[in-house]
């Protein structure tokens, strides 16, 4: 199984992303694919999720109106499309797949993640 993240780089803030994860080695259709984000000094948080079917998503509110989670099914790919960045976004940004529920996801409770893709960095500059 691998999740091959890719799209980090270095934006002028109020700049735009798109981060791709392309996922491969089995079926994801019983898993909720996320994205993640590490800044230094910070735990990990979940910044968005999807479900695989596409039928439910969820960003957080600090990146609300600005981050879009997406998937393409046929390309096994699910994106993240960051507008408006803030110097606050930076940090290494990391696709994984969770087997919890959507109420957990909802809920920001902790849960555990089945597979995790190495992680890119996307550093503002203000």
């Amino acid at each position: 199984v691998q999740l091959q993240a890719s799209g980090g780089g270095l934006v002028q803030a109020g700049g735009s992303l798109r981060l791709s994860c392309a996922a491969s080695g089995r079926t994801f259709s019983n898993y909720i694919m996320e994205w993640r984000r590490q800044a230094p000094g910070q735990g990990r948080e979940v910044v968005a999720a999807i479900s695989w079917s596409g039928g439910n998503t969820y960003v957080r509110d600090s990146v609300k109106g600005r981050f879009t989670i997406s998937r393409d099914g046929a390309k096994n790919t699910v994106y993240l499309q960051m507008n408006s960045l803030k110097p606050e976004d930076t940090a290494v940004y990391y696709c994984a797949a969770a087997t919890t529920g959507w109420r957990a996801i909802v809920n920001e409770d902790y849960h555990d993640v089945a597979y995790w893709g190495k992680g890119t960095q996307v550093t503002v500059s203000s």
